[in-house]
């Protein structure tokens, strides 16, 4: 008997039979090596490449040689998440997550704020309560690196063919991408997915209902109305809300510069710069708010993207910062929590300063307008 086809090797995170193989890429992958060496060892040691490559190969061998499962590499994130929450925020709140089934798979969809923070906090929390983690969606835009794929597809991630440009290969993608969801949650696998392309730079978090009919692409094969499908995913809206919000300075600069020359092109590597300064920086305390599978409200794409960005604004979590910028007077603040958001803006160049506060008042803002517009009916 012949085997079966494997329809989605090219966009699935690895399977167990396929671990040992990446680990062993990774460790004899130089560049991967040399970021390793600059982040963990002494500067004079890392500065001679011979030497802190065997060092670091070696202890890697020694701490990574005998991985061969999905769930061996989890427990190892996980360590190094503890590790870096522990480090980098003062603390790390959920809501919502006992409300849901731990035997459960749903369609986790959030907003974006950081590249990888973002679905590593929400599978903290769901690892924190013995749920499984979730599988993550990732734009091939970030896999330029041999080494951040291997990362990524080892970390349950499974790749959006963002550069596909062609109008038929793109139809080709985003079908088997759309049947890739269905057939992982149906197989008990939950996802993540951001609500729309790219990170909210400007803090404005809104669904994009583009990315709601490509789930959409499978239900329409198996002849099933909108609504009726959309029920079968079991979609959970997320809200994640960052006391300091993770590369701020950056994403305000992307903006200042389209606003004055209307476009911006990143340059190579930015991505990764991205990456490491998320994890690098302080957050502060970080809140995430676990939302309820969504049965109401989905009758179609642009209803159900209303539906979803109403659960994320009324569940955000606002920080002192977000009073402040949204110039809420009411609000009462620690002031050591002021002063702190004070300092921090005092370090953005003066140029970017209304971008940043802007970043940090529109939740505040959107969710006064979404009270006010209950209230109202």
């Amino acid at each position: 008997m012949s085997e079966p086809v494997d329809k989605y090797a090219d966009i699935r995170p690895y399977n167990d039979d396929e671990v040992a193989a990446s680990v062993a890429r990774l460790i004899d992958d130089n560049a991967f090596i040399d970021v390793v060496a600059k982040y963990n060892l002494p500067r004079f040691l890392s500065a001679i490449p011979l030497l802190s490559r065997t060092l670091v190969k070696y202890q890697l061998r020694k701490k990574w040689g005998a991985i061969n499962s999905v769930e061996q590499v989890q427990q190892i994130v996980a360590k190094y998440l503890a590790q870096l929450v522990k480090r980098t925020t003062t603390e790390v709140t959920f809501s919502g997550l006992d409300q849901l089934d731990p035997k459960q798979a749903y369609l986790f969809i959030s907003n974006h704020r950081d590249i990888v923070l973002d679905p590593a906090l929400i599978n903290w929390g769901l690892f924190s309560h013995k749920m499984k983690t979730v599988r993550i969606a990732i734009g091939d835009n970030l896999l330029q690196i041999p080494y951040i794929t291997e990362l990524m597809r080892l970390n349950k991630s499974f790749i959006v063919k963002r550069s596909v440009k062609a109008p038929k290969e793109m139809l080709k993608a985003l079908s088997q991408l759309s049947a890739y969801i269905y057939d992982s949650l149906t197989g008990g696998n939950s996802i993540w997915i951001a609500q729309k392309e790219g990170r909210a730079k400007d803090g404005f978090d809104q669904t994009d209902p583009a990315l709601l009919k490509m789930l959409q692409l499978n239900g329409r094969k198996q002849k099933k109305e909108f609504a009726e499908y959309i029920r079968e995913l079991k979609i959970v809206p997320v809200s994640i809300s960052y006391q300091y919000e993770p590369c701020a300075t950056a994403k305000a600069k992307e903006l200042y510069h389209k606003q004055h020359h209307g476009k911006y092109v990143k340059s190579a590597g930015e991505d990764i710069a991205s990456i490491v300064e998320g994890f690098s920086t302080a957050k502060g305390h970080v809140h995430l708010a676990f939302g309820q599978p969504i049965k109401e409200g989905c009758e179609s794409a642009e209803q159900l993207a209303k539906t979803i960005d109403q659960q994320i604004i009324d569940s955000f979590f606002l920080h002192p910062g977000n009073y402040i910028a949204g110039g809420c007077k009411q609000a009462v603040i620690d002031k050591d929590d002021a002063q702190a958001f004070e300092m921090r803006l005092a370090r953005v160049p003066d140029e970017l300063k209304p971008l940043v506060l802007a970043m940090y008042a529109k939740p505040f803002h959107r969710k006064v307008e979404l009270n006010s517009n209950e209230s109202g009916q």
